[in-house]
């Protein structure tokens, strides 16, 4: 039968995606509401889920407790019923850790967690789960590649969330992407103050299936507040590129920079703060400037 999406557009049935990124920029608050979506049948940024699915989510890295206030706070602004659905695995909680998941052992004692009703299977993040060979080396991969496909005919979609390399790309050998059906990319957007909270660009460098505007970059800012009830307020807003770039071009010929300056301040081409500046012009979104 035809493949269905857990998330559409981007993670199908019996899907190999991954998510990775620099440290620090979101990785895992993204994938907890990923995986909150698919488990209660909701939405998140573009994307939706079209029914309710179970979720084994696997964290090497985040304290618990810092998991569970993480996860109060997506369902008290999700408001969404995720009543076993929604499984988690921490090292925290287990007398000898979490098994390398690269070795037979680690990987039959997940496929024990697992049953036919788990649909998604997060492991975030790989540094921490698999722990065996190099991760430059290709051939280090493929007992985990091998147990990745497996889960696969057995009816299961996997996410990994990794960290990005120095150079920007995902950090190891590129085979880990051979057999994946996505991946995306989360780069920090460039002028972007340390203060200005969670922001990412998301880009999307390997898709099957998708066109158009399922994979144009977008541009996501996570918004936090305090409650009385002291978990806190979370807000997700989501732009187009284009339409960030035009915001920037605009506060900035308004703070009374000419083109050329924002040009350089943005570091992107004369063309596209000339073409920016225009629309800004003509929808009077840019108002003189005098000295």
């Amino acid at each position: 039968p035809p493949r269905q999406n857990l998330l559409s557009p981007w993670l199908p049935s019996q899907g190999l995606c991954m998510i990775y990124s620099a440290r620090g920029l979101g990785k895992t608050w993204l994938a907890l509401e990923i995986a909150y979506a698919i488990a209660s049948g909701g939405s998140f940024l573009k994307w939706e889920a079209e029914f309710p699915q179970e979720v084994l989510y696997i964290d090497g890295e985040m304290p618990l407790s810092l998991m569970q206030k993480r996860l109060s706070i997506i369902e008290s602004c999700r408001g969404k019923n995720i009543t076993n659905k929604l499984k988690f695995l921490s090292p925290d909680v287990q007398e000898f850790g979490i098994p390398d998941l690269s070795s037979k052992d680690g990987q039959e004692k997940i496929d024990n967690l697992t049953s036919n009703d788990t649909k998604l299977v997060v492991l975030d993040n790989l540094s921490t789960l698999i722990r065996s060979g190099k991760e430059s080396e290709s051939d280090s991969w493929l007992p985990v590649q091998e147990w990745l496909l497996r889960l696969r005919s057995q009816g299961k979609s996997v996410l990994l969330i990794h960290h990005a390399g120095k150079s920007g790309s995902q950090r190891g050998t590129s085979r880990r992407e051979d057999v994946l059906d996505t991946v995306i990319r989360l780069k920090k957007p460039d002028n972007i103050k340390q203060e200005s909270g969670t922001c990412f660009e998301v880009h999307f460098e390997k898709y099957r299936s998708l066109s158009g505007d399922e994979i144009k970059p977008f541009e996501v800012i996570l918004e936090s507040c305090e409650q009385d009830n002291g978990l806190g307020n979370i807000h997700w807003d989501y732009k187009s590129l284009d339409d960030s770039t035009f915001e920037k071009v605009c506060r900035l010929a308004n703070e009374g920079l000419e083109q050329l300056e924002i040009t350089k301040e943005l570091e992107i081409h004369k063309s596209t703060v000339s073409r920016h500046y225009r629309r800004g012009k003509e929808e009077g979104l840019i108002t003189p400037h005098y000295n």
